[in-house]
């Protein structure tokens, strides 16, 4: 699970961000998810204003843009994919070390007499991200546009 406030990665079961120290709690609406990100704002100046909770609240929709700093690029990997998928470059990038292996091993133990194979399996893979059949990179975040 990642912080909507910062970004951060956080485990499952915390309910405060360690980064930013957000409170998380997440309640599912139909095919939205709001999100309610309740802090602390610290006021440290002497004019007699008291700390005050501020509530935010984000909705989550499947047309949002995904802000996170750690989401990798869709077209990228698509276009790793069609162009260098007999090497794999595409499942290294999106944290898919096992099939990028296999993909490189096929096409350079092989002489290149394989390549043709893991070819036609990247340019698969490449369109298929392409396409959003794929729409999170190994770690679970979700890939940007």
């Amino acid at each position: 699970m990642y912080c909507r406030n910062c970004g951060r990665k956080v485990d499952d079961d915390r309910e405060l961000c360690e980064e930013c120290e957000a409170k998380l709690k997440t309640e599912p609406v139909g095919e939205t998810e709001k999100v309610e990100v309740v802090e602390e704002v610290n006021n440290s100046n002497t004019s007699g204003v008291n700390n005050e909770n501020v509530n935010q609240t984000n909705t989550n929709t499947n047309n949002t843009v995904n802000n996170n700093v750690n989401a990798k690029s869709k077209v990228a990997a698509g276009l790793f994919g069609i162009f260098l998928g007999a090497f794999g470059v595409h499942n290294f990038y999106l944290g898919f070390t096992g099939k990028a292996v296999a993909q490189l091993l096929i096409t350079v133990l092989s002489c290149g007499f394989l390549s043709p194979v893991s070819s036609i399996w990247g340019l698969i893979e490449g369109i298929l991200i392409l396409a959003g059949d794929q729409k999170v990179d190994a770690n679970g975040v979700p890939l940007k546009d």
